[in-house]
């Protein structure tokens, strides 16, 4: 994998992570309660439009690291899959030969036993 695959999968496994969602969830309830409140004196007074800035970065970034994630795991499913077609072929073919084999060795037996019965 590539630098840039592996920063995708860390930040995928981390956005897509209920501490995430949790850091998030309470960081958003923080926000609101010192704008609503005037803690701080509301730098982000209704309708909080710096953070809705700041989400909407955040959504602008994270969703194109979590295609790539997602592309990337999908090309690993591809490949698999034809490694795993191409392990069901030969398994047919060698199941194809054994039947071929246990065949010849029935139509053996038949033919010695056929032989010592008329004799």
């Amino acid at each position: 994998m590539t630098r840039s695959q592996k920063m995708a999968d860390y930040a995928s496994k981390v956005i897509g992570s209920w501490a995430f969602i949790s850091f998030q969830t309470a960081f958003i309830v923080i926000w609101l309660c010192f704008n609503i409140y005037g803690f701080i004196k509301g730098w982000d007074p209704y309708p909080f439009i710096l953070l809705n800035l700041s989400l909407s970065i955040l959504s602008a970034y994270a969703a194109p690291i979590i295609l790539m994630s997602q592309n990337r795991d999908a090309e690993h499913d591809r490949v698999r899959t034809i490694n795993d077609l191409a392990t069901d072929r030969k398994a047919l073919r060698e199941i194809q030969e054994i039947q071929k084999t246990l065949n010849r060795l029935e139509r053996k037996f038949d033919k010695i036993n056929s032989n010592t019965a008329t004799h």
